[in-house]
């Protein structure tokens, strides 16, 4: 999407915010490029973009790359010395009293803390108050458009048959004595990837017994061990369209190689499920009672089931993460564990909701994606109720 200046004025006004800062060197800031809606080569100088509430952008740019904000509207100014510089700043922000930046208090969400100390301190020099940029980033970066969500839709729909094919992968392999390692199963995932148009940053997660006990366990090659009767497998799988625009889908089920399940896993399995079902609820029935939500307190709606069961320092991960076009985006996490998020869950973005447990023997996590429209939200794709039970 393009760079909507007088949507981002709107919302700078809704805030009570003066302006929005962008600044860059060695195209630090991704946030900046997104919002911009361009890459320009060779950034080795500062450029400043100021939006203000209202009126004509700024920009300030080097001599020696003057043409790099050319491409959005505004008035240019150039420096070449640092003393210049920092005095055309202080002008072309002018009366401006609160500015946004890729700012977080006390780097509380990291993911949007793109500028640098010093550069925070440079503007406050001038007499401003720096805000973080953090709802306003999310408000133009996290939202999807109807044509992402049938993207997401899309991919649910073979992610969900790819899974449910894998788990019968091992099904066949352990009755048939192929010996089906963790890395042979994740390649024979990421085909079925390639001939239904998928692809992914980075190839799913096949945990086994103890690695699944790993949330970011990486299949290797060398891990000649079979899958086997008695195996409690862990599958985390996540992927979109091969096309512009697309966004993620990404989901985690669990299974067990046999019939009936032991008590431990069953018990824990349910465990996790509850936690699940209890963020999934917490923000199904606020969008519906129109209330503003917040991440943290989904992280809390889940967490808080895991504790009242004795797990709490078993689960050591956030709740859930921001789904766009990346598999961790640029909205708000359900996280009051790594950060204490406290950004709007805000109509038009998707997110996962993944509680897990993780024990030294084997893990559980239960993942669905959610989105949320103005008055109702829901998992987007199948929810895993009941252990899937891998006959071999």
């Amino acid at each position: 999407m393009g760079f909507d200046l007088k949507a981002v004025q709107g919302e700078l006004k809704r805030r009570g915010f003066d302006g929005w800062l962008l600044y860059d060197i060695h195209h630090r800031d991704p946030l900046a490029y997104r919002l911009l809606g361009f890459w320009p080569p060779m950034v080795t100088r500062r450029w400043y973009y100021f939006i203000p509430a209202g009126g004509a952008p700024q920009k300030l740019v080097h001599r020696i790359e003057a043409a790099r904000l050319d491409a959005l509207p505004g008035e240019k100014h150039e420096y070449a010395a640092w003393e210049e510089q920092q005095q055309k700043l202080k002008a072309m922000l002018g009366a401006a009293k609160k500015i946004a930046m890729q700012y977080s208090p006390l780097n509380a969400i990291p993911y949007v803390s793109m500028v640098d100390a010093g550069t925070v301190e440079l503007v406050r020099s001038f007499g401003k108050e720096v805000v973080s940029s953090a709802d306003l980033v999310q408000q133009f970066q996290a939202r999807w458009t109807p044509a992402q969500l049938e993207t997401h839709r899309a991919a649910g729909r073979a992610i969900d048959e790819i899974m449910r094919a894998a788990f019968a992968r091992i099904g066949a392999a352990v009755k048939g004595g192929e010996k089906l390692t963790e890395y042979a199963l994740q390649q024979w995932i990421l085909e079925q990837f390639a001939a239904r148009g998928l692809t992914t940053d980075d190839p799913p997660i096949v945990g086994v017994n103890e690695h699944s006990g790993d949330p970011h366990f990486e299949p290797r090659k060398e891990n000649l061990r079979p899958i086997v009767a008695g195996d409690w497998v862990l599958l985390d799988v996540w992927g979109k369209l091969k096309q512009p625009g697309a966004v993620y889908y990404d989901i985690t089920w669990v299974g067990y190689v046999g019939g009936e399940v032991p008590r431990r896993q069953q018990e824990i399995f349910e465990v996790v499920r509850a936690a699940r079902d209890a963020a999934v609820e917490f923000v199904a029935k606020g969008i519906a009672r129109g209330e503003t939500l917040r991440g943290y307190q989904v992280d809390d709606a889940a967490r808080g089931v895991i504790r009242q069961r004795g797990y709490a320092d078993k689960f050591i991960h956030r709740t859930g993460h921001s789904i766009g076009e990346e598999v961790h985006s640029s909205g708000a996490n359900m996280d009051n564990l790594e950060t204490h998020d406290e950004r709007e869950i805000i109509p038009g973005t998707c997110f996962s909701v993944e509680p897990g447990i993780y024990l030294p023997e084997f893990g559980v996590r239960l993942e669905v994606d959610v989105y949320v429209e103005e008055k109702q939200a829901g998992p987007t794709g199948a929810v895993q109720r009941e252990i899937v039970r891998i006959q071999g």
